[in-house]
């Protein structure tokens, strides 16, 4: 018990070490940058499925309409999971907890996980599940990754939030891809079954 308490100890004053020396010692002229890219997340989050979307109705692709709504699916998925876990862990934000730290944005909800952080990993996991180039891919990666590094930055969020965000991201766009290909499969195993009877 005593070396759990110890361990969980540790983590935490890692955690907020490592914060402290991301944000006390920050080169300050890239705020309005890092700024910038936290942004991002919002516009590309949701703009991203939705001109998917529209560019598969517009083209009566099935497919890419198939590819937007599983993308859709592990946002929502994604936002479901952020929000009852800010809920249900009620974690400050590091500038309540640690006035040394200087939060350059107001927020109202609770720190953990990192709402910004999983929404741009779950967009790139679901670029990446549904868009498998090279192009693609690197560029969502860190693009994520500059919006997780930036609410560090801010002062936002410690590190584990971080972290907690993208596993909670990747894994909300697995799921809904998964899930997308199992109910696929099962139909069309489903209906080549009815075919042949």
């Amino acid at each position: 018990m005593l070396f759990t308490k110890n361990q969980n100890l540790y983590c935490q004053n890692l955690d907020i070490d490592i914060l402290k020396e991301i944000n006390i010692n920050r080169n300050t002229k890239l705020d309005p940058s890092f700024k910038i890219i936290s942004t991002t997340e919002g516009y590309l989050g949701i703009g991203i499925p939705i001109s998917v979307c529209v560019t598969a109705l517009a083209r009566k692709d099935k497919l890419l309409l198939e590819k937007g709504l599983n993308m859709s699916l592990a946002l929502a998925i994604n936002t479901l999971g952020t929000y009852s876990l800010k809920r249900t862990i009620n974690r400050d934000r590091p500038g309540v907890t640690y006035p040394t730290i200087q939060a350059l944005e107001s927020e109202r909800h609770y720190s953990f996980p990192s709402g910004h952080t999983s929404n741009a990993f779950v967009t790139a996991t679901s670029l990446s599940l549904n868009f498998k180039k090279w192009y693609i891919v690197v560029p969502s990666y860190v693009w994520a990754c500059g919006v997780g590094y930036s609410r560090m930055h801010l002062g936002m969020h410690y590190p584990s939030d971080v972290v907690a965000g993208a596993v909670l991201g990747m894994g909300s766009a697995w799921v809904s891809y998964k899930a997308n290909r199992w109910i696929k499969n099962y139909y069309y195993k489903k209906y080549n079954q009815n075919n042949k009877a």
